[in-house]
């Protein structure tokens, strides 16, 4: 692939060129029918999460010293996007999108040891992680989460409930928010929570699946934690800091979602396009209609608007300036126009776009995720409206 056929909006280098290209070689190996196989008997796509650890992908944020490739969110995003847009979407990226910044408040803010103890084999691995933070009645409203650690000596123990935990299946080890002081005991509801990278143990953790729409082969879970007993050194920072760590993570994160959408959009709207050339209908093909061109392109052109706004939200984080509205319009934007390219394609591709046989309903349904997470569409607006307009808040 040379520099110039590839998307505006990036700057681009000979590395990110090999990037883009490695990771295309890397996804090629699993084709469309190996991921609905997958999808089929919800398998958690272990082959695939180690053809990306054996080539070295899953540090490509960790710091060298570590094993990573201590690349920054523009890199990640492209690898991301890359990895989305391959037969796999947002499955693919699903089974190793955590591994990128999920493990930022341990490098920002974790011991030397820890590092150590911790890193390499995520980035080698050998550790999957699961991310345990959303609870069943906090929602997106995280400080009223009800999870407890409580202090015993040496050691924390832990009881409360998680939900749509991913990967929580397949992990050895989980990312866990809890609050050690009650919610009443402080002015800012903020405070009082702490976070641990921890064992998941699974004679304290019940997991229990969630049955849902799209990405059958990458698990979601509700989990019930029951005297889980987790050692001091697994404590992140200090104790009652444990949010404010996780904000660390909160921008990357929509980058890198956003630049997954893109990248699904992006494989809807060929095949759709593919499709458009090669049928044909009443002795013409139905890429003639322009009912069939212009909707096409209308999606090109809002694929290629929000991805422009996520390589400037991107720049903006590895400049180390701020870039909240930013990353959470590029995530607002990609998602819905992805959401429109897949709903697009299958709608071109007629009755056979109900198919499995051709994908893009698999497509569909998956890109319904970035829609909803890691953020509402709705909290977005009302972050804009706030940080960006100076209008009052409003929840």
């Amino acid at each position: 692939m040379r520099i110039d056929e590839l998307p505006a909006g990036i700057e681009w280098s000979e590395e990110r060129v090999q990037i883009a290209d490695s990771v295309r070689a890397v996804c090629d190996g699993f084709d469309d029918d190996w991921w609905l196989e997958k999808e089929r008997k919800h398998e958690f796509p272990h082959e695939f999460h180690t053809a990306m650890a054996d080539a070295g992908w899953l540090g490509i944020t960790m710091p060298e010293e570590f094993g990573g490739a201590g690349l920054g969110v523009t890199d990640a995003a492209l690898m991301m996007q890359t990895v989305a847009n391959s037969a796999g979407v947002m499955a693919a990226a699903s089974t190793i999108h955590i591994n990128l910044f999920g493990p930022h408040p341990i490098l920002n803010h974790g011991t030397q040891e820890q590092k150590e103890r911790f890193i390499p084999a995520l980035v080698e691995g050998r550790d999957k992680v699961a991310f345990g933070v959303t609870e069943p009645d906090a929602g997106l409203d995280t400080t009223h989460i009800t999870t407890r650690a409580v202090k015993q000596g040496t050691k924390y123990v832990v009881n409360g409930q998680k939900v749509w935990t991913s990967t929580a299946q397949q992990a050895n080890r989980i990312l866990l928010l809890t609050r050690t002081t009650p919610i009443e005991q402080y002015a800012k509801p903020t405070d009082g929570m702490t976070l641990f990278y921890t064992e998941l143990d699974r004679r304290r953790i019940a997991i229990t699946g969630i049955e849902k729409l799209g990405r059958a082969a990458v698990d979601s879970n509700s989990i019930f934690i029951d005297g889980l007993e987790v050692p001091e050194e697994d404590r992140i920072g200090e104790e009652g800091k444990g949010f404010r760590y996780l904000l660390d993570s909160l921008n990357p994160e929509r980058i890198l979602v956003a630049a997954e959408a893109v990248g699904v959009g992006r494989r809807a709207l060929s095949k759709a396009v593919d499709y458009a050339n090669e049928r044909v209908v009443f002795g013409r093909q139905i890429g003639k209609n322009q009912s069939i061109q212009h909707p096409l392109a209308q999606n090109w052109m809002a694929l290629e608007a929000a991805d422009l706004m996520i390589w400037h939200a991107a720049r903006l984080y590895d400049g180390g300036k701020s870039c909240g509205a930013e990353a959470n319009s590029a995530k607002f934007l990609a998602a819905d126009a992805a959401f429109e390219a897949c709903d697009q394609a299958v709608r071109t591709h007629g009755g056979m776009g109900y198919s499995k046989e051709y994908h893009v309903e698999r497509y569909l349904r998956e890109v319904m995720l970035p829609r909803i997470a890691p953020v509402s569409r709705e909290l977005i607006m009302c972050f804009i409206a706030e940080r960006v307009l100076g209008l009052p808040k409003s929840y």
